[in-house]
């Protein structure tokens, strides 16, 4: 199995933090706390589906998810002086909701489990 795809999940993950951070950082309507969780190449390189965490209500995270879609073309024009490929992937952003969803279960079992007897 080849190791490029990963590598190059890896790699464009950080230069697409270190865009959004350092060289669009004045993008209207995106969060100033925003962070680029994973990023999925698809095998032909055309595509990369870039995961972002933000903080805030579902209305900012949808707002960021937006602008940043509608921004995909200019982040890609930027992280592709970054990084050298033959063809750089069509970019699209999805919010992450790992976190969310790990905390939910994790309340979820607070509830649930028994509490153990406290020692005395």
């Amino acid at each position: 199995m080849s190791r490029r795809v990963p590598r190059l999940n890896s790699l464009l993950k950080e230069v697409i933090s270190e865009v959004l951070r350092k060289d669009l950082h004045h993008l209207t309507g995106v969060a100033e706390l925003l962070t680029v969780m994973s990023v999925e190449i698809t095998a032909d390189l055309s595509l990369a589906k870039v995961f972002i965490s933000v903080i805030g209500d579902q209305k900012a995270k949808q707002a960021t998810c937006d602008a940043l879609n509608g921004a995909a073309g200019m982040i890609a024009h930027v992280a592709m002086k970054k990084v050298v490929l033959r063809t750089f992937p069509k970019l699209h952003f999805y919010i992450d909701e790992g976190l969310e969803k790990q905390l939910r279960i994790c309340e979820i079992l607070e509830k649930v489990a028994p509490k153990p007897a406290e020692e005395e």
